[in-house]
């Protein structure tokens, strides 16, 4: 799903990145809800919040999160082709 300014929820019910590598990381154990596009420069990574996503964020920043090479690579990949190719 592209979202525009209209379609962006106006609660704090998500959470977003612009970085592709921690939305890759993340999306292995949570599906990304959206790709906001509204900035033409600068797609964002939008994710449903809750707790455990929040610790899963600080996990990878602390450089803690331990995943799968394959998996990620994969995962990468994925979200690289849902982001060039949903225009």
């Amino acid at each position: 799903m592209i979202m525009t300014q209209e379609d962006l929820p106006i609660n704090n019910d998500y959470w977003s990145t612009p970085d592709l590598a921690l939305a890759a990381a993340v999306s292995l154990w949570y599906p990304v809800d959206s790709i906001d596009r509204t900035n033409p420069t600068k797609a964002l990574f939008l994710f449903k919040r809750n707790e455990s996503l929040d610790g899963l964020i600080e996990t990878f920043w602390k450089q803690e999160l331990r995943v799968e090479p394959q998996a990620y690579f994969s995962q990468l990949k994925i979200i690289k082709s849902r982001l060039y190719g949903e225009r």
